[in-house]
């Protein structure tokens, strides 16, 4: 492919390597893409628009929403629901899956989506991003069902997420390789910037959550020791730790120069074995992170081979750069 490509060309390219295609795929990800150009523009402008802080509601997962969480949720659904392209939609925001409306037509996609992922951050300027997660419909049922998005990662047929930093960056993969856009803000058009991203395998970089140190299971504990004693420890390396508690900014800095990013499972709240969400996050970024030649794991197996049981179900999460994601999992395996 060619660099400064619209993701529009990009997307009718890739359409013409298969015969069958009806265009619909590519109609689907052209919603989502205006979507985020217009979540993009409320962050933007949120504090000019008075759209910054708290809303006085709560999600389905019992957190305060952000006036933001609230808009981008309403901007995804507007943007996707009449394309005919889609037999239901799921979001981090609501409860249980959204139904196409009757006078829109069903198509043969579902989608799941966090609207907008980091909105904590809003108030203090930090990267947030849209995460989705596109699935097959099952054939020939006109309602669809939670149950219906009930599928592993491995069965998606594509992912991405869309970074609201100092560039609005869109980051996708169809199961072909991992390839970024940028907006250009002036024209309105993302343009390809790069191709084919690849992670590095080793890395001396790490993301997690320190605070939360005394709740970490031994594996984790013994890992994050080992990388704070540096070159006096047994890796005999010094480490940099980095967290920004925004999924897509601590992923998108995987992508651009390696590292592993952590939210293990932890005795904090014994009733949740994970603190990030399954179908919203953690399949969609380890779809992202495989592709890219990278490694996600519960710390007991792959990610993308998880049975989802809920739409909200909570996983461990740790991914990014494939030695030290193995070496992680072999702490567990021991």
């Amino acid at each position: 492919m060619q660099k400064g490509m619209t993701i529009t060309q990009f997307l009718i390219e890739k359409q013409r390597d298969f015969t069958s295609a009806t265009g619909d795929f590519t109609a689907l990800l052209n919603g989502v893409v205006v979507a985020c150009k217009r979540i993009a523009g409320a962050v933007n402008k949120a504090g000019l628009i008075g759209v910054l802080g708290a809303e006085d509601s709560e999600n389905v997962q019992g957190e305060v929403q952000k006036k933001l969480d609230v808009i981008s949720n309403r901007y995804m659904i507007e943007s996707l629901e009449w394309g005919g392209y889609l037999a239901g939609m799921a979001s981090e925001e609501e409860e249980t899956c959204y139904q196409i409306p009757d006078q829109y037509k069903k198509g043969r996609y579902l989608i799941l989506f966090d609207p907008l992922d980091g909105s904590s951050n809003l108030d203090a300027n930090i990267s947030t991003g849209t995460i989705f997660s596109i699935l097959k419909a099952p054939e020939g049922k006109p309602n669809i069902e939670d149950a219906d998005f009930l599928q592993p990662g491995t069965e998606q047929v594509c992912a991405g997420y869309c970074m609201y930093g100092p560039a609005t960056v869109m980051v996708l993969t169809t199961g072909q390789g991992v390839n970024a856009f940028t907006l250009d803000r002036d024209v309105g058009e993302f343009y390809l910037t790069e191709e084919n991203i690849r992670i590095p395998e080793d890395t001396r970089e790490f993301a997690i959550n320190a605070s939360n140190s005394r709740f970490w299971e031994p594996p984790v504990k013994r890992y994050i020791d080992e990388c704070l004693a540096g070159t006096e420890g047994p890796r005999g390396e010094n480490f940099n730790m980095r967290w920004v508690a925004s999924m897509v900014a601590e992923i998108h800095r995987i992508l651009s120069r390696g590292g592993i990013f952590m939210y293990p499972r932890d005795t904090k709240d014994p009733s949740k074995p994970g603190r990030l969400r399954l179908m919203y996050e953690a399949n969609p970024m380890s779809m992202i992170i495989e592709q890219a030649g990278g490694a996600s794991t519960t710390g007991r197996g792959r990610i993308m081979e998880v049975q989802p049981e809920g739409l909200h179900q909570r996983v461990p999460v740790i991914l990014g750069s494939k030695n030290e994601v193995d070496r992680v999992t072999s702490y567990h395996n021991e």
